[in-house]
């Protein structure tokens, strides 16, 4: 899609949205899901809980790389479920929200959950916004042309020119990212819990160090934690990518109503029940950013209502499988580091 698709004159169209609200909540998509969550939370705390008993039985083999394959997909699922907990998916009020929040973020993950939500909430407040979003700020990689451009040093431009090439490789190290983020936003990001933030993170790398050195040899434990940090770290960057990376990135000078700003900036990953669990309900990423707390297993019923009513607004509606959502997302890429290039 076109950046151009932003640059009309802006429509303050406020009943728009007002107007697919009401449809989602006559529709009864608004609704809590306990018992489904009640049931999902069961499973992977069963798979998460299960790979570490697997980890204890398997012991001193290389087979535990096995197991750390597998401890990377529970991680995930443990994180999908820290981010559904954070938009109030699963409980109406805060303080539950809050408490299954740092349990599955900072104690089973060693994310820290009050950095995530600080740099969450800016994300789905102003989306592929080139000042207002966190998660397209100049970084390792740049997402736009002038970034690239702004770099001097001959490594940041080295990586600029090939970032499309180099994605998926450096997803392997976005897991210690993660971690090393969580450890230094607990000096100055916004955080109601920053003393509990902080003991539950040292618990959960004291207690995973710990773990994974006495069950084994001192070269078998670092090529188990690379295993699992990194494939841990690819598969959150694989479930995140595919959702705004290549679409209209917006600037100061776009003045665009609410229902825009989300859908034109956001893209659905078409498949079918596999591909729900693969991606935590992500890939239905606009109807989760017009209703950030609309239950994930009520996103797919909502996904024909918005496209439905997009195509009546005239609004462009971006839903693609999951292999070309990628492809967007590396051209896109590549386009951007083009300048040094």
């Amino acid at each position: 899609m076109p950046v151009g698709v932003l640059a009309e004159p802006a429509r303050k169209r406020g009943s728009d949205f007002a107007q697919l609200s009401k449809r989602v909540n006559e529709a009864g998509l608004m609704a809590r899901r306990p018992w489904w969550y009640a049931a999902k939370i069961a499973f992977t705390s069963a798979l998460f809980i299960g790979g570490w008993v697997a980890f204890f039985v398997v012991g001193n083999s290389w087979w535990q790389l096995l197991v750390a394959v597998f401890l990377a997909v529970a991680t995930t699922q443990v994180a999908f479920l820290g981010h559904d907990a954070g938009h109030r998916q699963m409980f109406r009020t805060r303080r539950p929200s809050e408490v299954f929040g740092l349990v599955a973020g900072n104690l089973a993950i060693g994310l820290s959950y009050g950095w995530w939500m600080d740099k969450h909430t800016r994300h789905h407040a102003n989306p592929n916004h080139e000042d207002e979003d966190p998660d397209v700020a100049p970084g390792a990689l740049a997402w736009t042309r002038e970034q690239a451009l702004a770099r001097t040093g001959g490594l940041g431009r080295w990586l600029a020119r090939w970032q499309a090439y180099l994605f998926f490789p450096l997803l392997t190290l976005e897991g210690l990212n993660l971690h090393a983020a969580s450890f230094r936003a607990l000096k100055s990001a916004p955080m109601r819990y920053r003393r509990l933030e902080a003991v539950l993170l040292g618990v959960h790398v004291v207690a995973y160090l710990a773990v994974v050195f006495t069950v084994l040899s001192p070269g078998l434990a670092l090529l188990f934690i690379a295993v699992h940090q990194g494939l841990w770290g690819v598969y959150m960057g694989c479930s995140f990518a595919p959702n705004h990376k290549g679409m209209p990135m917006l600037t100061a000078e776009d003045d665009v109503d609410f229902l825009r700003k989300q859908v034109l900036t956001s893209r659905n990953v078409r498949g079918g029940k596999f591909v729900d669990f693969a991606l935590g309900g992500l890939n239905y990423q606009i109807e989760h950013h017009l209703f950030p707390s609309m239950a994930r297993p009520n996103l797919r019923k909502a996904q024909p209502i918005v496209e439905a009513y997009c195509a009546e607004q005239g609004i462009a509606y971006e839903a693609t499988g999951l292999i070309d959502s990628y492809s967007q997302a590396l051209r896109h890429l590549h386009d951007a580091g083009n300048p040094p290039r």
